[in-house]
């Protein structure tokens, strides 16, 4: 079992961020005076294009010049230890023969042999610096995985000065240690230094330094705590000190950045009259009930929240988006930096920002976007506090638009679940641990009715992202000797942190089918689509018409118009029709593909294609109480790129069985003027109504946001034409808006009320 304890800064981290602060990841080279770079005295850099933040060609400043590496040799193990270099976790992968264009200058290392444990490139054989018989058109890149190691941020990258420095921090309960609930908020403050676990020397010690530790932890403040219980205990003990004189003005992001003192070796008196620093943090909504119950009731706060994130794959990460004058929009990345990720961070009920995010890195918004240049001091409430510019369409795009990655408490929740059977870390076969201290047994969950949102708490909880498939039969997994189905009736809404906050069966288990063979797996991705509809065209396109029936024949095959049409006296008469363009962006950060494979496709001889789903969008006309009068029968659908934006290259056709899907940054146009494309109003009466639009309605295809699959309008239809207007995505008002828009419990989102 892993010790109860509280820590988010890795040794790697600000060991690191010791030798390589200096690190750059810009995309072009820096013009800023080289800093005291460690004892190798290298720096790093990606560069090339065009490429992404955590992508390019490496690039290695040695004794004043930069120089490039060769790609003889190269493999991920070398991949990995230049990420980890640059401040990244990880290497998903390398290229060769200068992808990113070829550099200029030397080519410092040629033949790199690395086992991919090192903590330096320093540590890896090669020919020698200089020595290469290599030229630019062999330079190697990486890919990193777009995660930075603490301490790391795009242009806010920690500066360390002192030769001793603070790696890890955490919460020490002062009794009953290992058997408190997670995550701890109360404790002794422990430092990780050089020789191991430390007290902080409590002289001095300000509420300042404790919002810092407590941010760092994942809280987003501190409150007093009890002290003379804790001096009565620490008379009792003996306390190992190697940190004192801690001085924080309260808005650092990391104890690191404070004024530090450390105690010497040969120090014989250590925190003479003092004791050891104790620290009690405010947990946040999210995590302010114990993980071990099994729902977590989260607090309503107080007001309408203005603040919020989209598109992260873990909590408490994504694009930032805010509310203003009722609806919702996103924040330009110009001037974005740690101060303003933090004030956003603490907002939301998480600790202080590990990374402020630019370039759309947690994907592009849609619609306003309400701020730039916001300057924060680290102390305000609200990011609303602070000073911002007021911005048009012309003054930024989406493409910049700014997110965060904040710190978050220890949980242990990713210790009660596990994968078991698959190629790769991220799939397998599910297998969750029930039982109280000293009864602890791991066991499997029934396939019934497992799907894409209970996949998605599973891949959450374990800390791999989003789910790109939820299984209901395993049994080319094989479980090992884990053989009893523990779980079963699992039902979650897809935001839960854990599936022991899902709704399932109690203690007694009910599986409709048993067996090993149909218990539930997932494959977890760190990236996922997310589909938007442009509702806007929607409200400019609508119009009504009236088809004759002697040309909705293949419509009447593929199930297009009302049931009323099979009665028609075919081929008199016509069909009353309410045609609108539907264009479905993907703005997330993977490319949203169709579930089934080519093999299952469907040939539709009318419209002369494969249909690659049965149901990808919902057409539907309701009352004001949300009684559903009409609907559009598109029974299958074809997936494409048809338009994409300047920067992106179409992938995916409908024509000669080609493949289908809808790439980042392109989206898929119905055209008001093709077949089915409409909703059959014939039958309809004159009156007030709702149309809604909803994209992938069943959950089929896993996206990294479904809140926002929903589109709505107001309808005045008086028989002979019909006005749409008020068009909006689901999520895109504020709450009070949306109320008096829908004046019946009806669908705020794809998800069923």
């Amino acid at each position: 079992m892993r010790p109860v304890s509280v820590w988010q800064w890795s040794p790697w981290g600000l060991l690191l961020c010791q030798l390589c602060s200096w690190c750059l990841g810009s995309p072009s080279p820096s013009t800023a005076p080289d800093k005291k770079t460690g004892s190798q005295g290298l720096r790093f850099r990606l560069a090339g294009f065009p490429r992404k933040p955590y992508e390019g060609r490496v690039e290695i400043q040695r004794a004043g010049e930069w120089g490039t590496i060769c790609d003889d040799d190269f493999t991920l193990q070398a991949a990995h230890v230049l990420c980890r270099e640059l401040g990244f976790t990880e290497a998903t992968g390398w290229t060769h023969s200068a992808k990113y264009g070829p550099g200029t200058g030397r080519i410092w290392l040629d033949n790199l042999s690395c086992h991919g444990t090192e903590q330096s490139v320093t540590e890896c054989a090669s020919r020698g610096w200089g020595n290469s018989d290599c030229t630019h058109d062999e330079d190697a890149g990486v890919i990193c995985k777009d995660q930075r190691l603490p301490g790391f941020s795009d242009s806010n990258v920690i500066e360390v000065e002192h030769h001793l420095q603070v790696e890890e921090v955490r919460l020490r309960p002062a009794v009953g240690w290992g058997r408190r609930p997670l995550p701890v908020t109360e404790g002794l403050v422990e430092v990780r230094l050089a020789d191991g676990w430390s007290k902080v020397c409590d002289k001095g010690w300000s509420a300042h330094n404790s919002h810092v530790v407590c941010g760092m932890l994942g809280f987003p403040s501190e409150k007093r705590v009890n002290t003379a219980f804790y001096r009565l205990l620490a008379q009792r003990q003996q306390h190992s000190f190697g940190l004192h004189g801690v001085a924080c003005v309260g808005t650092e992001a990391h104890l690191s950045l404070c004024s530090l003192e450390f105690y010497r070796a040969n120090d014989t008196a250590r925190c003479p009259g003092g004791g050891p620093v104790v620290v009690s943090c405010v947990a946040g909504p999210l995590y302010s009930v114990s993980s071990s119950q099994k729902k977590q009731q989260q607090p309503k706060l107080h007001g309408e929240v203005r603040v919020r994130l989209k598109g992260g794959a873990h909590p408490g990460e994504g694009r930032v988006e805010v509310l203003k004058a009722g609806t919702w929009g996103t924040v330009c990345d110009r001037k974005w930096d740690l101060q303003a990720a933090s004030v956003v961070c603490r907002e939301l009920g998480f600790g202080s920002a590990r990374e402020a995010l630019t370039g759309a890195r947690m994907g592009q918004g849609m619609g306003a976007i309400h701020l730039s240049e916001v300057r924060c001091s680290g102390q305000e409430s609200s990011l609303w506090k602070c000073s911002s510019k007021n911005i048009t369409a012309e003054d930024c795009s989406h493409s910049q638009d700014a997110g965060v990655r904040c710190n978050l408490p220890y949980t242990g929740v990713e210790t009660k679940i596990r994968l078991s059977g698959g190629r790769s870390r991220h799939e397998g076969r599910v297998e969750v641990q029930i039982g109280g201290p000293g009864h602890l047994r791991w066991g499997l969950i029934c396939g019934d009715d497992w799907g894409t949102l209970e996949a998605m708490v599973a891949c959450r909880q374990l800390g791999l992202g989003y789910a790109s498939h939820g299984l209901q039969e395993t049994w080319y997994w094989d479980s090992g000797n884990i053989t009893e189905v523990v779980m079963s009736g699992v039902r979650c809404t897809g935001m839960e942190l854990s599936l022991d906050q899902c709704a399932h069966h109690g203690a007694h288990v009910t599986c409709k089918r048993t067996g090993t063979r149909f218990t539930a797996g997932v494959i977890c991705s760190e990236t996922a689509s997310d589909l938007l509809l442009h509702s806007a065209l929607v409200q400019e396109t609508a119009y009504i018409e009236d088809r004759p029936l002697h040309m909705l024949y293949c419509a009447a095959e593929e199930n297009c118009l009302a049931s009323s049409a099979r009665l028609a006296n075919w081929p008199y008469g016509h069909r009353r029709l309410l045609r609108f363009s539907s264009q479905i962006h993907n703005l997330g950060r993977a490319d949203f593909r169709p579930k089934a494979g080519r093999h299952s496709w469907v040939w539709h001889e009318c419209h002369g294609h494969y249909h690659s789903m049965d149901i990808f969008t919902h057409y539907d006309i309701l009352t004001p109480n949300g009684t559903k009068v009409a609907e559009g029968h598109k029974a299958s659908f074809c997936l494409e790129d048809t338009e994409c934006q300047e920067d992106v290259s179409k992938r995916y056709e409908c024509a000669n069985f080609g493949e289908q899907g809808i790439t980042v940054g392109c989206w898929d146009l119905y055209r008001h003027d093709i077949d089915c494309q409409w909703i059959d109003i014939t039958d309809v009466k004159p009156g007030n109504y709702i149309l809604q639009v909803i994209i992938n309605p069943n959950f089929e295809v896993a996206e990294s946001d479904f809140t926002n699959n929903a589109m709505k309008c107001n309808c005045k239809y008086d028989g002979h034409r019909i006005w749409v207007h008020n068009c909006h995505i689901g999520d895109a008002f504020s709450e009070e808006a949306n109320r008096r828009f829908e004046r019946y419990p009806g669908q705020t989102s794809n998800q069923v009320v």
